[in-house]
């Protein structure tokens, strides 16, 4: 069982950044990768990245890839996602997944979710 919080999410101008904290409660957080999805209002949840549980595997979406990095800190059962360079198409909710199984780049991979939390980027 892993139970997921989110943190970090704000209003923010385009080209600014943005660091969010996914925290976790549970004992097998630290053998688990870890993903990003976001929800842009009208479309479907989209995948980010994710890290795998040591941390030496992490995949991006082409979207975000040179802009966003994925770090998680074992010790501290957070993943990380700082976000540089933030463009509007960025806005949604910004959540996090655990314990995938498949691809860990599709939502339905993942078991375990947080509730998410915003991110608006203004033109």
């Amino acid at each position: 069982q892993v139970q997921l919080a989110e943190s970090g999410g704000g209003l923010v101008q385009a080209g600014g950044s943005l660091r969010l904290s996914c925290a976790a409660s549970g004992p097998s957080f630290s053998s688990t990768p870890v993903g990003w999805f976001r929800q842009a209002p009208g479309k479907e949840r989209e995948f980010v990245s994710v890290i795998s549980w040591s941390g030496t595997t992490r995949y991006y979406a082409d979207s975000v890839k040179g802009r966003f990095t994925i770090s998680r800190d074992n010790t501290k059962k957070t993943v990380y996602l700082e976000m540089n360079s933030l463009k509007p198409e960025d806005t949604g909710v910004y959540y996090c997944a655990a314990d995938p199984e498949g691809s860990w780049r599709a939502s339905t991979d993942y078991g375990y979710w947080g509730q998410g939390t915003q991110v608006t980027v203004s033109s």
